[in-house]
């Protein structure tokens, strides 16, 4: 991406002036509140005198064209119907726009000739005139810190510090509401579209160079230039972690991502490759792409698969040692030196003090726990430490102490930043599931990686362990 047009995205995601051409009662003004509390003034463009009244109302000023708003316009969002769309563009390119988000659908993606037509038009106009096009058929873009959103529910402020692309409208809006659920603060999420004059790679390299961006998730279906999305990706996971959630990896999937975005998917090996030799993160669903940021965000950085664990009961002990024998991670035997600590301690019959802990009933107050904890970290023979909170088997006996959930919490946070080692909370099914997600979400917002479910942790672990791995072999050529 040359100078002018990065320079040019500054604007549009920093601006002065925001354009909303076309919005309507229909959608409920949807693009008109989604930027409403932004830091730049909003106007609108529309012509329908039915429409003008409610937008008056909202307390917008309206004009009849890009070229009769007063002041530099720096970021327009187009949603105007299809045949339209092209005019509208070219007034943007006229008025020195930095950048136009066409929310608009109907295009290459139908497979309809006037569709094809028109996205040629589009694609032909903002080459020419080298213009920042988003889109088509996107849901623009989301800066946390200036108030722009893909939609009126996301969050917005003053953190943030991931960047997030989308070829789907529905993940990109979708990745900031579930970030901040997670205790995550994205910064910029670009609903990509069909990519037609700003693709995969460019938007890869605009956050890559942006000093605040430290780490980068995507979904994608496909990419129209792959050498160039592939030495953006080498370029950019050799600086900051950059995560791949890869859509259209079946034959079903891919005649599906033909038609949503116009992207013709190419061979998951390919991508494999790829993504191996870049040190990139390959995951496959949005929890994998949340638990992966959790991770990477919340625990240290490891290179070792030896797991410390603490486990509720005997039942669970097996599965969580199952789980991570699964993903290549092992359970080891702890020194004689932490038996002897921990033997004194996991007092109830039918526990074990081996790894992973059996505590049952021997977790009977948060100083016995951090006991727990301390002696599994400071065994040389673990590299990584994880305990399940089942939170309603936990919460009864603190009661007995006087103690709730947040002193827990408050544990775990303490005993996290004292150690070296990384940690990590599984946060196990419980018969109240409002209050688990309420426990789930406090230790997020602590900045402690909480996982739903033994191999959910597992599988993230191990690909962070391999992601730090792979890191280190790269540096050393």
């Amino acid at each position: 991406m040359d100078a002018t047009r990065k320079a040019n995205l500054d604007r549009a995601f920093n601006p002065e002036l925001i354009a909303v051409v076309g919005d309507k009662k229909i959608t409920d003004y949807m693009w008109l509140k989604s930027v409403r509390d932004a830091k730049a003034k909003v106007v609108s463009v529309q012509i329908d005198e039915n429409e003008i009244p409610g937008i008056l109302e909202m307390g917008f000023e309206n004009y009849p064209s890009l070229e009769a708003v007063p002041g530099q316009v720096d970021y327009v969002i187009v949603a105007v119907p299809r045949p339209v769309a092209p005019r509208i563009v070219a007034d943007a390119i006229k008025s020195g726009a930095g950048a136009a988000a066409l929310f608009t659908s109907g295009f290459a993606e139908t497979g309809e000739e006037q569709g094809v037509q028109l996205q040629e038009a589009l694609t032909n106009m903002t080459r020419e005139a080298n213009f920042n096009l988003v889109g088509p058929n996107c849901m623009c873009l989301y800066h946390s810190k200036a108030g722009i959103r893909n939609s009126a529910d996301q969050w917005i402020g003053e953190e943030g510090d991931i960047g997030f692309m989308s070829n789907s409208g529905t993940h990109a809006t979708s990745f900031v509401m579930r970030a901040r659920i997670n205790g995550l603060y994205p910064l910029k999420s670009i609903s990509m579209g069909n990519s037609i004059a700003v693709d995969q790679g460019d938007w890869l390299e605009y956050l890559g160079e942006d000093p605040e961006v430290k780490s980068i998730g995507m979904y994608v279906e496909g990419t129209r230039d792959g050498r160039k999305f592939f030495e953006a990706l080498r370029d950019v996971a050799a600086r900051k972690p950059v995560i791949i959630w890869k859509g259209g990896q079946t034959t079903e999937g891919a005649r599906a991502a033909a038609s949503h975005t116009g992207h013709l998917a190419s061979d998951m090996a390919l991508w494999d490759a790829m993504i191996r030799q870049t040190g990139a993160i390959r995951v496959d669903t949005q929890d994998e792409l949340m638990d992966a940021f959790k991770a990477l965000h919340f625990m240290k950085p490891f290179t070792g698969s030896r797991m410390g664990i603490v486990a509720q009961t005997g039942g669970q002990s097996v599965l969580v040692s199952d789980a991570f024998g699964r993903e290549g991670l092992t359970v080891p035997d702890l020194t004689q030196e932490s038996y002897d600590i921990l033997e004194p301690i996991v007092t109830v019959v039918g526990g074990s003090y081996k790894n992973p802990l059996d505590v049952s009933g021997s977790l009977t107050s948060i100083e016995r726990g951090r006991e727990m904890l301390d002696t599994l970290a400071a065994d040389p023979n673990t590299d990584i430490v994880v305990i399940e909170a089942s939170i309603g088997f936990i919460a009864r006996r603190l009661e007995r102490q006087g103690k709730g959930m947040d002193d827990l919490i408050d544990m775990f946070k303490d005993f996290q930043e004292t150690i070296d080692k990384p940690f990590a909370v599984i946060a196990t099914w419980n018969q109240d599931e409002a209050a688990l997600a309420d426990f789930r979400g406090k230790i997020a917002d602590r900045g402690i990686a909480v996982f739903p479910s033994f191999q959910d942790a597992a599988r993230a672990i191990r690909r962070l362990r391999d992601y730090y791995v792979t890191q280190g072999e790269l540096a050393a050529g």
